[in-house]
């Protein structure tokens, strides 16, 4: 049996995270224990910007935070020992974790502490209960990310989103670069459930309608999938009679919300608190059993992943220190005075079916735009009065006044897409790119497809400018 004073599950942002957090606070003997076979965990299919603002300073994609992360792993703790291509497959309240790999069958560890950050997952079709067949076509907004953005398959070309999670709003926007038609994007909810940003990067610029208050009640075809019904619901989201509709296409992507992953939670006997998914946690992060931790998204899902590096942090010390016998903490803590999580607050939307967030308003002496900023997850609602020079409110920020003029006079965006590589042994894969700069919105497409039609050869470095004006956001 191997021992270790603290075992984290997960080599996602919250593992990486935890494991270094341990180690720099005194605690020498982690091991980080990761599934894939490379870390970084969720964040190497998420190919898009809008990460690192808060923990690195700048935004950055989902691959180069990972490969933010690892650096930062490998410069301050780089004794931690990390098992890859490895399957935890239970852990026990005293602390035993059973895995098993390829190279050693199956093993066990004896942990100290262990630190569960094993990440949360997507509502499947079951979950839905949509009434219909079982055709090819119908996926989670997550796996057709994987599909596309690492295993570079398109999965469809006619394509629906049901649910308007961010997942879902950003791969609208990747089908459409890749070549397909999105047709719509269907809400069951009064108001979409991503952010603002997303909203308007995602669906607006590219004309995609979101239809509010409607949902798919039936799915069509038997090998592959030929359409959809969808009806408008009731105040209790029930479909109302009469209002269906039919809408042809061959793909579905379901972007339906999240769940903690936490099956090896209930394993280990851990109690699961019914608001969040996940497991009640102290102050400290310290699940019901002692010496168990929990953070990022197997304990509540968060909006954002640096949120979740730091509250991994605070995981990785409280571990350490429980491990040292310093911590205060107690398990029945967790239970009679769990951490309290943020929640997510969204507006309230109109009455309208579509979700439009941008639109002009006229009045006798000026006109004037309404727009969200989408400079930050913070989503500002911007009014720009169409002046010369033009005259913004709602801004938090003097960057929110720079991007309301420029998207009235020449809006600006980063491309973020994928390029084939040619590997020494000849072999065709894939890494992630990004526009060096914002260019104009409207030679996004352009860009696209020139990518689209180049491949390169390895080795590439995270940073090395593969083509003029694009750069690589994860190596090979």
């Amino acid at each position: 049996m191997r021992n270790y004073d603290i075992v984290v599950i997960g080599g996602g942002p919250a593992g990486l995270a935890a494991a270094r957090s341990a180690y720099e606070n005194g605690c020498h003997s982690v091991l980080l224990i990761e599934r894939d076979t490379k870390l970084g965990g969720i964040l190497n299919q998420c190919i898009h910007n809008g990460f690192g603002l808060a923990h690195f300073g700048e935004e950055l994609t989902g691959p180069e935070y990972a490969h933010r992360a690892i650096e930062e792993m490998r410069e301050t703790a780089s004794d931690v020992d990390i098992l890859l291509d490895t399957f935890v497959m239970e852990i026990t309240p005293d602390k035993t974790i059973y895995a098993m790999n390829k190279e050693d069958g199956y093993f066990e560890i004896s942990a100290k502490a262990i630190i569960l950050a094993m990440g949360c997952r997507e509502k499947a079709r079951g979950a839905l209960a949509i009434p219909g067949t079982r055709p090819a076509g119908v996926m989670t907004a997550g796996l057709a990310q994987h599909y596309v953005n690492i295993d570079g398959y398109m999965v469809g070309r006619k394509v629906v989103i049901l649910g308007s999670g961010d997942i879902g709003l950003i791969m609208a926007r990747r089908m459409v670069l890749e070549g397909a038609k999105v047709l719509a994007c269907i809400e069951i909810a009064p108001q979409p459930g991503g952010l603002a940003r997303n909203i308007t990067q995602c669906l607006e610029d590219y004309g995609i309608p979101l239809y509010l208050r409607q949902t798919v009640t039936a799915i069509h075809g038997k090998e592959r999938l030929t359409g959809i019904t969808v009806s408008e619901v009731d105040e209790n989201y029930a479909p109302i009679p009469g209002t269906e509709r039919e809408i042809e296409c061959d793909t579905l992507l379901l972007s339906c919300g999240l769940i903690p992953e936490n099956e090896l939670s209930r394993k280990a006997g851990l109690a699961i608190d019914p608001k969040t998914g996940g497991p009640f946690a102290s102050q400290s992060l310290e699940t019901s059993v002692p010496g168990i931790f929990a953070c990022g998204n197997v304990l509540h899902v968060h909006d954002l992943a640096d949120n979740v590096t730091k509250e991994s942090i605070e995981a990785g010390k409280a571990a350490a220190l429980f491990v040292s016998g310093q911590t205060a903490s107690t398990a029945q803590e967790a239970l009679e005075h769990p951490k309290e999580f943020p929640r997510k607050v969204v507006k309230p939307a109109d009455d309208s079916n579509s979700g439009s967030h941008s639109m002009i308003d006229n009045d006798a002496e000026f006109a004037a735009r309404r727009m969200t900023c989408i400079i930050c997850p913070r989503g500002c609602q911007l009014s720009v009065v169409l002046s010369d020079p033009p005259v913004v409110s709602g801004n938090s920020c003097p960057r929110g006044e720079e991007y309301a003029i420029a998207e009235v006079t020449h809006p600006m965006r980063t491309l973020t897409t994928t390029i084939r590589i040619r590997k020494d042994d000849g072999t065709l894969s894939r890494i992630s790119v990004k526009s060096k700069g914002e260019i104009p919105k409207e030679e996004l497409f352009e860009l696209a497809e020139k990518i689209h039609h180049t491949i390169i050869d390895a080795p590439v470095k995270v940073g090395d400018e593969v083509i003029a004006g694009v750069i690589a956001t994860s190596a090979i």
